[in-house]
């Protein structure tokens, strides 16, 4: 699997941001891809722009107190970006980060991050000589099955994508999902769009873009695929339907 010269950066950032003690894990399509190589998973997979993160303190941080630990953790590891942000974080809103040469001033990429949000299960992956501490294979998987089985999958196609990469490298537990969906207070909801409406996500996986010179695998393997590896979670009376 081939790691960009962007991604490769984002990674020494996020080994930097975990060498320095912040109290921050990650989350989203680095990590995801992460778990694959670790996996041992070597098809190329959709490449991504920026970093996602969970921030947890006993006392709320301020944005100026935000960026100046993540400047101070990534000068420290002599990584020329200058950090600012352009989002504060609030109710169901993650705060924003951009990412500069701090010669240039070019923008590289952003980081989204969530903060005090319920605590998900974590490990520390490495990966080309980087370590850092991310959310767990299952709450990935549990985040992308919640987010299919509502109307929203259809701007989520990309949550379709990532778990046929997924069911690759990682066996399917339905009770795993449900458990960490329950300890972050969520629940599944009745996989409508993703069953019945299939001309309508086909459409939507095919406006969906690739970067780089990735290249995306047929929507029917896909759809066929995902609906196979997430079957035990899907409405009972149509089991009969989902194998391979």
């Amino acid at each position: 699997m081939n790691i960009t010269a962007e991604e490769k950066l984002m990674y020494n950032v996020m080994k930097a941001i975990y060498d320095s003690g912040i109290p921050v894990n990650f989350k989203g399509s680095m990590v995801l891809k992460a778990c694959l190589m670790e996996a041992g998973y070597l098809e190329e997979t959709r490449h991504t722009v920026d970093i996602d993160a969970n921030w947890y303190t006993d006392t709320p941080p301020t944005a100026e107190q935000m960026v100046e630990s993540l400047q101070k953790a990534i000068s420290k590891s002599g990584i020329g970006l200058r950090v600012s942000i352009y989002r504060m974080y609030g109710e169901g809103r993650s705060a924003g980060f951009e990412l500069a040469n701090s010669e240039s001033g070019e923008i590289l990429f952003t980081m989204d991050v969530d903060v005090n949000r319920p605590i998900p299960p974590t490990k520390i992956y490495e990966v080309a000589g980087v370590r850092f501490c991310g959310v767990a294979p299952i709450q990935m998987i549990s985040d992308k099955v919640a987010a299919i089985s509502t109307d929203k999958v259809f701007r989520r196609i990309k949550d379709v994508v990532d778990l046929y990469y997924i069911s690759h490298v990682v066996l399917f537990d339905r009770a795993a999902v449900l458990e960490t969906l329950k300890n972050s207070g969520r629940e599944l909801e009745s996989f409508r769009g993703f069953l019945h409406r299939s001309d309508e996500l086909r459409h939507s996986y095919e406006k969906f873009r690739f970067a780089g010179d990735v290249s995306k695998p047929p929507f029917d393997e896909v759809y066929r695929t995902v609906k196979a590896y997430i079957k035990d979670v899907l409405p009972r009376e149509r089991n009969r339907d989902y194998e391979r």
